[in-house]
């Protein structure tokens, strides 16, 4: 499989990030490698991970995910061929935006990744006892200092997100170039609209998590089927509502047309959104590559993403 790239600032990445929030959590390392080495060997080049992953789960302290993909890239010498992007401020020991603490969190994945460069680096949550100069200027140090080399912001509202593109403009720092929100088919409230705008109004790169819904879009939960997952209860909740079914109606109808898997069309329709470069799926078996694999080639025609953007449209 060919996979094309896209440009996301000086970066050029694959249309599908994979994400590693399952690294250290659901797929233990032996898992985690075989899904980093499928992705890596169909020429997918861009994951996604975050310094607080998986600090959620019994056990784990956060790093989990930084620190498994750091011995994958080390193991199989993968470093020069995948764009890494991690996020920093929301770790147990290291929350906030404070400047020291963005460049301590930094200096700790770096460690943790195994590696002298982070290419994609997030603030993973706002944090507003801090200023934007604050914040931008240190995110700009680390990427004077060659540690990171494009900065990107997620769950930032769009007068914080303006306020630090405002900022970096008038004072000649690094500004960011792409964004992370939370965004797909049943899930659209949040970035369509004036934060889509300013991402619009500045060229940044949207690049969606949760694009799957939490499982919901790859059809497998189901009213009369039980699913042992610890997701699950956001697909049931997706489920109950007429909104969601309609959606997942929807999403089957033009998985059938193209013979594909649902997630591949779900995945599909967020990549041909206004803004976005690459939504964000993560996988804890191979099992679950090939459907998030072929949303890179696969194109939807204009009235697949008219039948899917007016089954989640709110109003309709």
């Amino acid at each position: 499989m060919t996979i094309p790239t896209r440009a996301l600032g000086d970066l050029r990445v694959s249309p599908l990030c994979l994400g590693g929030n399952v690294f250290g959590w659901t797929a233990d390392e032996a898992q985690s490698f075989a899904v980093l080495d499928g992705y890596a060997d169909a020429g997918g080049t861009f994951l996604d991970t975050a310094d607080v992953y998986s600090a959620w789960h019994d056990g784990n302290s956060g790093g989990e995910s930084e620190t498994l993909i750091g011995r994958w890239l080390a193991r199989r010498g993968r470093r020069d061929d995948v764009v890494v992007a991690t996020k920093g401020g929301g770790h147990p020991e290291l929350r906030g935006l404070a400047a020291s603490t963005i460049k301590r969190a930094a200096e700790e994945s770096l460690r943790r990744l195994g590696t002298d460069h982070i290419d994609l680096y997030y603030t993973h949550f706002d944090d507003e006892t801090v200023e934007v100069s604050e914040i931008m200027t240190a995110l700009d140090d680390l990427v004077r200092a060659g540690k990171v080399r494009a900065l990107g912001a997620s769950n930032l509202s769009p007068a914080r997100l303006e306020a630090s593109l405002a900022f970096a403009a008038r004072e000649g720092t690094t500004p960011y170039v792409a964004l992370q929100p939370k965004y797909n088919l049943v899930s659209r409230d949040t970035y369509e609209g004036e934060l889509a705008a300013v991402a619009a109004h500045h060229g940044l790169g949207a690049l969606p998590y949760s694009g799957l819904a939490s499982g919901f879009l790859t059809g497998k939960y189901r009213a009369d089927t039980t699913i042992d997952s610890p997701r699950a209860p956001v697909a049931a909740g997706h489920l109950a509502t007429e909104r969601g079914r309609r959606v997942l109606a929807a999403v089957e109808t033009v998985a059938d047309a193209h013979g594909v898997p649902m997630a591949s069309v779900a995945l599909a329709w967020l990549a041909a959104r206004p803004t976005v470069t690459a939504p964000i799926a993560s996988a804890r078996t191979t099992d679950q590559l090939p459907a998030l694999l072929a949303a890179a080639t696969l194109t939807l025609t204009d009235a697949d993403l008219t039948t899917l953007t007016e089954a989640s449209d709110t109003a309709a």
